[in-house]
């Protein structure tokens, strides 16, 4: 195991990283932005490290700061957390270039899984469904009519490489699809430096389920069954929960092989998210993989009692995984609800401010992950998301009525948040059925 790593990343994952390590004797270094100089949980790392000013851009993002503070800090790794440097391959290929583990797959599997028409190619390759789409990027407007014709109206224009929804929109005739493949593309070269967009069919009206899994140096692959994300708008997820609900079982086997077999034959190692989408006839399709930790992975770990951060850093040292997939269990029902400083009653403008005041639900079976405190003030140069509550009991039915609970228990004032939707989503039938689809929120609110 390591001794001393340092974590390239900011907020609740930061503060996830270092209790991972405390509990294994690691020892942790942060490094944080002008913006982040006073936020309490550097003081639980071993050392933290200015990179920088607030933007993400000359901090975070900072190749050369970050590797410069490893190498000052002494570490023998880097763990990347979710977003920022965490699925860039070209970052993973330095640390290791200058000697310094990277917590995450090799750079390589990350490149080829990161680019979403590759990984469509290795997807089939291993004998895993995809939405039927372009072979590949699609070069011209002329190429982009001929398949939309090919596998016919709706589709969605989707970049090939980052993530978070952005660069996908979708087209349901050749006016809309000839301005939104301009526009994907625009937003894809902004976000990613990369306008390259590839076009599928748009499915209607699916689920997101997506499959946790794990993989060390030695071949051994497994998953740590799925999650449901459904509820979401604008492809940013707003609840997530295990096990998915209505999923067949035959279906739920299926569609965790075929993650495993994904991994497999791309040579992914450490921690990853295989998405799929679900049809309303259960028949799945294989979308893209995260190549790194996910910020739902708390969800996977209630019903699985496995420690997935810990998991990563061993996996990283070169330890074997400690399992077989027929011991991995998943016990109860668990949910977690992404609070957010948003006003989804003003189209989800973000809301940065100060905390004046903030509890913290509790009780059995809740889990709060949270960097901030009262007094805390959310930048706007960052992220808006505030923490993640979580909750594990025997049944779903338990778990939403525990959520509900855990909802109305937690003050947050200072700034408005997106708990006001998560309590009317949980009220909502069509989400205590489990009928839900990833347009449900846009189309009821």
């Amino acid at each position: 195991m390591f001794q001393r790593i340092l974590i390239a990343n900011r907020g609740e994952i930061a503060l996830r990283i270092i209790r991972a390590c405390r509990e294994l004797g690691v020892e942790t270094v942060a490094v944080f932005s002008e913006a982040d100089r006073e936020a309490e949980y550097l003081q639980l790392a071993d050392e933290a490290y200015c990179i920088g000013p607030p933007a993400a851009s000359e901090s975070y993002l900072k190749i050369d700061r970050v590797i410069s503070a490893a190498e000052i800090g002494n570490v023998q790794a880097i763990h990347p957390g979710y977003g920022f440097l965490a699925e860039n391959a070209h970052f993973a290929e330095v640390c290791r270039d200058s000697q310094i583990e990277f917590i995450g797959p090799s750079h390589e599997a990350m490149a080829k899984l990161g680019d979403k028409v590759e990984a469509r190619r290795i997807a089939a390759a291993a004998k895993v469904p995809c939405v039927p789409g372009s072979k590949g990027l699609v070069e011209s407007e002329e190429e982009a009519l001929k398949v939309a014709e090919e596998i016919g109206y709706p589709v969605l224009i989707k970049a090939t490489a980052g993530g978070g929804g952005k660069g996908i929109r979708p087209a349901r005739n050749d006016i809309t699809l000839r301005s939104e493949l301009k526009a994907a593309s625009a937003e894809a070269e902004k976000a990613f430096k990369n306008p390259g967009v590839y076009i599928e069919k748009l499915v209607e009206k699916p689920r997101h389920v997506e499959v946790q899994v794990l993989a060390d140096n030695h071949g051994n692959a497994l998953h740590l069954w799925e999650r449901d994300c459904t509820m979401q708008r604008r492809h940013q997820k707003l609840i997530e929960e295990s096990p998915a609900p209505n999923l067949p079982q035959s279906v739920r086997e299926d569609i965790c092989k075929a993650a495993v077999r994904l991994v497999t034959e791309s040579g992914y190692t450490n921690a990853g998210t295989c998405e799929f989408l679900v049809d309303p006839d259960n028949r799945f399709y294989f979308i893209e993989v995260n190549a790194r930790i996910q910020v739902e992975h708390p969800v996977t770990e209630m019903v699985t009692s496995i420690d997935l951060i810990q998991q990563q850093l061993r996996v990283a040292a070169g330890e074997t995984l400690p399992f077989q997939q027929r011991s991995v269990p998943c016990t109860g029902a668990a949910l977690e609800v992404r609070i957010n400083a948003e006003d989804p009653d003003n189209d989800f403008r973000g809301c940065p401010g100060t905390i004046t005041k903030l509890r913290i639900p509790g009780g059995p079976g809740v889990r709060f992950d949270s960097h901030v405190h009262e007094g805390y003030k959310i930048s706007p140069y960052y992220d808006s998301m505030i923490g993640k509550l979580i909750v594990h009991r025997p049944t779903r039915e338990a778990a939403i009525a525990c959520m509900r609970r855990a909802l109305d228990e937690i003050v947050i004032e200072g700034v408005k948040t997106t708990i006001p939707l998560a309590r009317k989503i949980l009220d909502h039938t069509t989400f205590i059925d489990g009928r839900g689809d990833t347009s449900f929120v846009e189309r009821t609110w």
